[in-house]
């Protein structure tokens, strides 16, 4: 019997910055990195993964396209990184480039060339650690394919393939070598964490999971199958800790404790060289982007990205002013922070919507958009797998979700009729999946008028307009009203 500790985290975010709540010194890379370099340097065992998500949230992160970031947890030093949908958002290229920077493995077993059915990214590393060796293999969720259709000559030729398939084929091949342990580092939710368990093989020996992209703050992990999943929720606030005893003659888990230890100044040391590297990052940010541009009657809010908000509403709003559209379908996930003011500086803004794409104007029939608004209400919605949209004013839905009917679906104080025709705004990313997160052919909608960008930057009009407008004071309105 030999003794691992797996540190882990995930869905990070450019949650770069040390927070001081209440008088707890909590967070930030300063202190999570003091956390991991204390345990490797206590416990010889010990090593650390990150499930996905380095990028994004951040303004030092969107500054530098990533470059940042990649010298920031090169300091963190994981052992083993996977891939999260976000590490794609500065493009696909643009990730390939990242990667020769890391001084760390990032690996994924399920992205491919179409053309040659060669992987992108190595699809596994084997540590030794303790005189065993660990086989870790990355998974990625498909929402990376949405990210890179707008690459219009890369993103036509990557696909992911299905995960269990992928997992088998490698253990397949290093089942005659000596693996102690076998790790799958996903990033695709803990809903799919849960289907791709009951998928796999006893077979194929995969001893356990650790997971990101669902943000599933997990106090003790899930069994599934005989394969227990972990997830350390989202951000540097807390790292998940897996003590381990490996029998090595049956190459298992014989025993597992887990806890969810929070990164605060009373568990974790401050890494002054991290320290020195971020500060250095964020005079070079501030002096930039550290104006005021608006100021609120009140902090706003986005709780959640499955209902109408606040700074839905604000934002949703914005767009659709004095535009030549009726209706504005603003991505909730667009939307990063869960707050925003009473001050605003224009860092908050460039985080609170870091996806700064253009805007393109379709027209549908009220069929059609009765169709999509039932589509992105569908029962998938609800476990926060698919896109979801905040409305601008006049738009009034009430949705039952037993029944999944409409019981209301009104613009500007009218019933909206099957032949009406509506004119509606939605972001690049979204247009160009129209026919996955619309639910509806973009080609029977082009048949109605062809489709034209009306705005190039939403951030820009979004900064203009908070510029000229003080004291806002945006309240939900039951815009969109859920039954059951």
């Amino acid at each position: 019997m030999k003794e691992l500790t797996i540190l882990h985290s995930n869905d990070m975010h450019g949650d770069f910055l040390i927070e001081n709540r209440g008088g707890l010194v909590t967070g930030g890379l300063v202190q999570l990195s003091g956390y991991v370099k204390q345990e490797k340097a206590n416990n010889p065992n010990a090593i650390y993964v990150i499930a996905g998500d380095m990028f994004r949230g951040s303004i030092i992160d969107s500054e530098y396209m990533g470059l940042s970031t990649i010298d920031l947890i090169n300091i963190l030093n994981p052992d083993v990184a996977t891939l999260g949908n976000h590490e794609v958002d500065y493009g696909l290229s643009h990730l390939l480039f990242l990667e020769k920077c890391a001084d760390f493995p990032i690996i994924n077993a399920n992205l491919f060339i179409t053309m040659n059915h060669k992987r992108l990214f190595k699809p596994f590393c084997i540590k030794e650690v303790n005189g065993m060796k660990i086989l870790f293999i990355g998974i990625l969720t498909e929402l990376v394919i949405a990210s890179t259709k707008t690459e219009k000559v890369i993103g036509s030729f990557v696909d992911a393939e299905e995960a269990a398939h992928c997992v088998e084929v490698i253990c397949d091949n290093y089942r005659t070598d000596d693996i102690d342990l076998t790790v799958l580092i996903t990033h695709i939710g803990i809903e799919e964490d849960r289907k791709l368990a009951s998928m796999l093989h006893n077979e194929a020996g995969v001893d356990l999971i650790i997971g990101g992209h669902s943000h599933t703050f997990m106090y003790e992990p899930e069994v599934v199958n005989g394969i227990p999943i972990v997830q350390a929720g989202c951000g540097t606030d807390q790292i998940g800790r897996l003590d381990l005893i490996i029998d090595e003659e049956e190459n298992r888990i014989h025993e597992l404790k887990y806890q969810l230890v929070p990164i605060n100044a009373s568990t974790a040391p401050q890494d002054e060289i991290m320290r020195d590297l971020i500060e250095q990052y964020k005079t070079k940010t501030d002096r930039k982007y550290k104006r005021v541009v608006t100021r609120f009657r009140r902090q706003l809010t986005h709780p959640s990205r499955i209902r109408e908000t606040e700074m839905g509403n604000l934002y949703a709003d914005i767009m659709q002013d004095n535009s030549s559209f009726d209706v504005m379908l603003f991505g909730s996930g667009a939307i990063r922070m869960t707050t925003i003011g009473p001050v605003v500086e224009l860092q908050d803004l460039l985080e609170t919507t870091p996806y700064d794409d253009c805007v393109w104007m379709v027209k549908v029939t009220g069929a059609q958009f009765r169709k999509m608004v039932l589509h992105i209400l569908r029962d998938e919605a609800w476990k926060g797998h698919t896109e979801f949209y905040q409305f601008s004013k006049g738009v009034h839905i009430v949705y039952k979700k037993s029944s999944h009917e409409l019981l209301e679906f009104c613009l500007n104080g009218k019933p909206i009729e099957d032949e009406d025709m509506i004119k509606i705004a939605i972001q690049d990313y979204h247009f160009r999946n129209f026919d996955d997160f619309l639910g509806v052919p973009l080609e029977e909608v082009i048949l109605n008028m062809k489709p034209r960008i009306v705005a190039n930057s939403v951030n820009n009009i979004i900064e203009e307009y908070l510029a000229t407008h003080q004291d806002l004071d945006p309240h939900i309105e039951g815009r969109l009203v859920i039954i059951d």
